[in-house]
């Protein structure tokens, strides 16, 4: 190979989707032109989230073929079809990690090492963070490097690398500025990162449930946002994830919703299920929602600050999980510690646990929740109320399921 190809951000998107596709779905690939507009235009797994016609998805497809990055092919699935075929691995002689790699990068610019290793889980297991930098490293000392590192700013936990197969939008890389590197939680990985939250809620349950029992009491924006989802339920399936010692989910039942409440944890379960024997409440992981037995949907999901251990690059594929579920028309309910910040506490309840809390940017979870479809969005941010000890903002939203 001789120099390396330069793409434009267009190019970027078609090669990425390309890549990413062949990998996650082969049995679809290559791909229709509709099916490449539509990975281009998805809005999970992408930044930015891009609106491109047909139009531009076969001009660019065209260009790609005539500078061999592309072949157009025909499939016969009974009819004739266009299919669309990268060889941008090919060209620049990729390993499966390598390839990885830069189909992420050329799909969600600017990265930091673990933000990267999960976002290609599913194109290219790394064992851990380590090798995700080798694999970067090497990718730098080619005689034609592929990836550069860029220098830490101002806020950053860690550095981030782009590709060097043409421009990195400056807004991606202007973000990256002023963002917390939220996926240091997930370092040595997400079920690594799930099992010391599992254990440190099983040790403190008790205790735990002792604490909040009566936390309502004393939170009037929360129980007015909590009797709206009632009102909206009318009597309707409503699940609380990550429902803890039960106290949400035993709120919502004593005014007649039908609440079901589940938890990573089995001792929050138990002792949800002591204190509140009359409701139903299960073990459960919220990334995997199914929906209620006897509904098509649930009217409300309720994710009250159960997403609070979760890095940056899970939120997408989370909110995807908790919106598949829900009726047309139903609510998401999102509850937030607000800031850009990483809290650490090795103790808690007088347990002693590994726990990091992630505090959330409001515009980057509207955003979120506005990539996925959801709808007639609002939130609401209130201040830490010294009273009760709280050291931290918090951000509430409600999104609605398109009709």
């Amino acid at each position: 190979m001789s120099g390396l190809p330069v793409l434009d951000v267009e190019e970027q998107r078609v090669l990425g989707s390309l890549l990413e596709k062949q990998l996650t779905v082969p049995a679809s690939y290559p791909l229709t032109a509709n099916a490449l507009r539509t990975a281009c235009n998805q809005t999970s797994n992408r930044e930015p989230v891009v609106d491109y016609d047909q139009g531009a998805v076969e001009r660019v497809a065209r260009g790609l073929r005539d500078r061999e990055l592309l072949r157009i092919v025909w499939a016969d699935t009974g009819r004739r079809t266009l299919k669309y075929h990268q060889i941008l691995d090919e060209k620049l002689e990729l390993e499966a990690d390598e390839r990885a790699l830069i189909t992420v990068l050329l799909l969600r610019g600017a990265q930091a090492p673990g933000e990267l290793r999960t976002r290609t889980e599913r194109l290219h297991r790394f064992d851990d963070r380590s090798d995700v930098e080798a694999c970067l490293q090497r990718m730098a000392a080619r005689s034609e490097p592929l990836v550069r590192e860029l220098e830490r700013r101002v806020g950053q936990h860690d550095r981030r690398w782009i590709h060097l197969l043409g421009p990195v939008p400056e807004a991606e890389t202007a973000a990256a500025v002023e963002t917390v590197d939220r996926d240091t939680v997930i370092a040595d990985g997400a079920d690594a990162r799930d099992e010391r939250v599992r254990s440190a809620y099983d040790a403190v349950a008790t205790a735990y449930a002792d604490e909040l029992l009566d936390e309502l009491d004393g939170l009037p924006f929360e129980r007015w946002l909590l009797d709206r989802v009632i009102a909206h339920a009318n009597g309707r399936p409503v699940v609380e994830v990550g429902s803890g010692p039960g106290h949400v989910t035993a709120y919502l039942a004593d005014r007649d919703a039908d609440a079901t409440g589940i938890d990573l944890s089995p001792e929050m379960v138990a002792e949800a299920r002591r204190r509140f024997p009359q409701l139903n409440f299960q073990v459960g992981d919220l990334r995997r929602l199914g929906r209620p037995p006897a509904s098509s949907g649930w009217s409300a999901v309720l994710a009250w600050y159960s997403l609070i251990h979760l890095a940056a690059s899970e939120l997408p594929d989370t909110i995807a999980a908790l919106t598949r579920p829900l009726e047309p028309g139903g609510w998401l309910v999102l509850a937030l510690h607000a800031g850009d910040e990483i809290r650490h506490v090795d103790e808690f309840l007088g347990h002693e646990v590994s726990l990091d809390y992630v505090l959330h940017n409001p515009a980057q979870l509207v955003h979120l929740l506005e990539s996925a479809g959801l709808t007639d969005l609002e939130w609401y941010l209130r201040g830490p109320l010294p009273g009760r000890a709280e050291t931290t903002s918090r951000l509430y939203l409600i999104a609605r399921a398109p009709a």
